[in-house]
């Protein structure tokens, strides 16, 4: 059940801020709208949850690996290439992202317009996702197919900008914390129930053909030809397309917004002007270049999870989808709970202490395999590999949730109000700029060590330093007045 979120009204109608005591009075805030709000996160969650952690990805790794296989190359050859590639993908998306999100953003407070441009890309992530069904088995349609859900990813990631760009307007500064907390926790739940539908009645055992519950695929699917672990992609498409629609209901554009000109020259010049900005603010330039290195991480750890606990533990798609659960639901409670520390110490600490966690759970997969901890030997048959990781998917889960909700919290406090979607832009600017490093490292150390354990390094390394910078980021933001 998702949490509750308390009306809004009582606050005063206070519904976007700019300064340390400055408010912009407004409009009252709508539950409806909150939730409609909310209702984004629980719509596009699958995205990532199904498809980029642990139901496409690692079925795209295990598929890429046949395939090398197949051609000639040895098994841990053909795994450190099936990781590169996936991790290439990444890259390229995660550059476009960057690229585009700032100029997108100017462009929309320019003209006061989110909902087209959330509407556009939600059609986009759409197709994208029911084209997943294209990936056989037998690896036909390897690399368009990995396009087209880098693809859907950059329409899912441009349209959370704008999404997030709304978050300032829907409450006041103690407000913004539990609301961004509790849509996350929302969000995770989507995760959890989609992940729940397909494992029980779509994705099949490799080795058996049938589903968690010992039965066929639904739909008379054929497990054969794995069709129920490939219609991951049209569920993801259905339930995006359904649960879309309370967010398009009731989230409209504020028409007090924009009026001004978006002619190219003058939205690059407003951008120009934002970027010159940053450098005289300390605290905005090291929270954009904080979180730019532990988000990078992160999201090395969404997208690398599956694929290590399938190329390096041998799990099958359905025992990573039960780790997925797990990892899902302690992110949806950990995320809540999150967002209410939020609310009484800050975002600051939330960051802080979910980092130190993370470079606890990046030292235990880069130390463990399916025959050693460290310096110490496994015996063939021990589960204590297993053990570990669903404990790391729990803290992965649970504190990457929180981060994700902290952080956008910690932005609403370095955001003007008139410019919401130009400050998340830069938010995904800083967030992708450096999107290829972490894959990129990975998919280097991989090739060099050839061991998909140690490719994980990097990720250790990018957490600290992003810890480190954080030490500078005023803890109540610095409002551009």
């Amino acid at each position: 059940m998702a949490p509750v979120i308390a009306p809004l009204a009582a606050a005063g109608g206070h519904s976007v801020y700019s300064g340390q005591t400055r408010r912009r009075v407004g409009v009252a805030v709508s539950k409806r709208r909150i939730w409609g709000w909310m209702a984004f996160d629980w719509a596009s969650q699958p995205y990532y949850t199904l498809g980029l952690t642990f139901v496409f990805g690692p079925y795209f790794a295990l598929v890429a690996t046949n395939a090398f296989v197949a051609d000639g190359m040895d098994k841990l050859a053909a795994d450190a290439q099936a990781q590169s590639i996936w991790s290439a993908g990444q890259t390229i998306a995660g550059l476009l992202i960057a690229l585009t999100a700032p100029f997108l953003g100017a462009f929309a407070d320019n003209s006061g317009r989110k909902m087209p441009w959330i509407a556009g890309f939600s059609v986009i992530y759409v197709l994208a996702s029911a084209a997943l069904w294209g990936l056989a088995p037998d690896g036909t349609a390897l690399f368009s197919i990995l396009v087209i859900f880098y693809v859907g990813f950059f329409a899912a990631e441009s349209a959370l900008n704008f999404v997030n760009a709304i978050l300032p307007s829907l409450g006041t500064e103690r407000e913004i914390g539990r609301i961004s907390g509790s849509g996350a926790a929302f969000g995770y739940w989507g995760g959890v129930v989609s992940l729940f539908i397909l494992l029980l009645l779509f994705v099949e055992s490799p080795d058996t053909g049938l589903t968690l519950l010992g039965h066929a695929p639904a739909l008379g699917l054929d497990p054969a030809g794995m069709e129920g672990t490939r219609s991951v992609g049209p569920f993801i498409a259905l339930w995006y397309a359904v649960f879309m629609i309370p967010f398009f209901v009731y989230v409209r554009d504020d028409p007090r917004l924009g009026g001004r000109s978006t002619r190219i020259g003058a939205v690059w010049a407003e951008l120009a002007e934002t970027l010159r900005g940053v450098m005289h603010r300390p605290s905005l330039m090291y929270f954009l270049l904080s979180s730019m290195f532990y988000r990078d991480a992160l999201n090395a750890l969404y997208a690398f999870g599956g694929i290590y606990a399938a190329l390096v533990l041998g799990w099958t798609t359905i025992q990573i989808g039960v780790f997925g659960i797990v990892a899902a639901i302690a992110a949806a409670i950990c995320t809540w709970a999150g967002g209410l520390a939020d609310t009484r110490y800050g975002p600051k600490p939330v960051i802080r202490a979910c980092v130190w966690l993370l470079i606890v759970v990046g030292c235990l997969i880069v130390g463990m395999s399916r025959d050693h901890l460290f310096i110490f030997p496994l015996a063939e048959t021990s589960q204590v590999p297993d053990l570990i990781f669903y404990a790391c998917g729990i803290v992965i889960g649970g504190a990457g949730g929180s981060i994700y909700a902290a952080s956008r919290s910690m932005m609403v406090r370095h955001t003007h109000p008139d410019r919401p979607a130009e400050a998340f832009g830069l938010f995904a600017l800083t967030g992708k700029a450096t999107a290829f490093l972490a894959p990129a490292s990975i998919s280097l150390f991989t090739f060099l060590t050839g061991n998909v354990q140690l490719g994980f390094l990097p990720v250790i390394f990018l957490f600290l330093f992003g810890l480190f910078l954080l030490r500078w980021v005023n803890k109540d933001g610095d409002r551009a007045e």
